[in-house]
């Protein structure tokens, strides 16, 4: 369980000890709705979100957090105005060209979970390139979750788990959760300690329903674009003091 590499460290930014969570998701929420207060098009607050999307990355990957999974477009997204999916596939493009080096510095290792079978030639190849490029490096792993839904994720993994009784690779008796997991997306990784959710929005949204089992979640009644290193030191301090027990006393 994740909540054996919980570790104490000093916190670079504070002056407390934290027990800092190994792996953090985020759903960054409320793009949309931050343009419109401003009176802005949708794709502008798509584009503020993104650029967020950057500073928290790197901050997470300084303070030492060392899994990072974030929720960037969803199974169910396609269904939004085709206006505003064509501005997001543009600005994926956008920052996948820039990730290819800026966060090459940061020697953050790239990875993408979900269906990418869906998008463009194009950008398949930028996914597979930053993939491939990140690979090898010792920093922090930053998933990015595109075309991603847990329902999906599920389905695959069981899909594929079929597949393998059937052929006799595996038998019936031996499907564990572990076996489960083991097909999922994030295969090889701890689960998530924390699950953050600017926008105030109090529901999960098809984001890793097997892997949240026993995640915390913090929920910040404010739009992603405005989400900063100090909300998220606000989390991790909130984090810090709970008292996870996975379902014991």
């Amino acid at each position: 369980m994740s909540f054996l590499f919980s570790r104490r460290i000093k916190h670079s930014r504070k002056d407390d000890n934290l027990v800092l969570p190994e792996h953090i998701g985020i759903i960054m929420d409320g793009n949309g709705r931050w343009a419109s207060k401003r009176g802005l098009p949708r794709s502008a607050g798509h584009t503020a979100g993104a650029q967020n999307f950057r500073t928290i990355t790197r901050y997470c990957s300084d303070i030492g957090i060392r899994y990072l999974t974030v929720y960037a477009f969803s199974t169910e997204n396609w269904k939004r105005p085709e206006d505003e999916v064509s501005a997001l596939m543009k600005l994926f493009k956008q920052y996948l060209e820039e990730a290819l080096s800026d966060f090459k510095d940061d020697s953050i290792v790239v990875r993408f979970i979900g269906d990418t079978s869906a998008f463009s030639p194009e950008l398949q190849e930028l996914i597979e390139r930053t993939q491939r490029e990140s690979a090898d490096r010792e920093g922090m792993v930053l998933n990015i979750a595109m075309n991603y839904g847990s329902r999906d994720e599920l389905v695959r993994a069981v899909k594929t788990i079929a597949n393998e009784v059937k052929s006799g690779q595996l038998s019936v008796d031996e499907i564990s959760a572990d076996t489960v997991s083991s097909h999922l997306y994030t295969a090889g990784q701890p689960d998530p300690d924390l699950i953050i959710r600017p926008s105030g929005e109090y529901r999960i949204s098809n984001f890793m329903l097997w892997q949240a089992a026993y995640t915390e979640f913090i929920i910040l009644d404010k739009l992603w674009p405005d989400f900063s290193t100090e909300d998220l030191d606000s989390a991790l301090r909130e984090f810090s003091r709970r008292n996870r027990r996975f379902g014991g006393v």
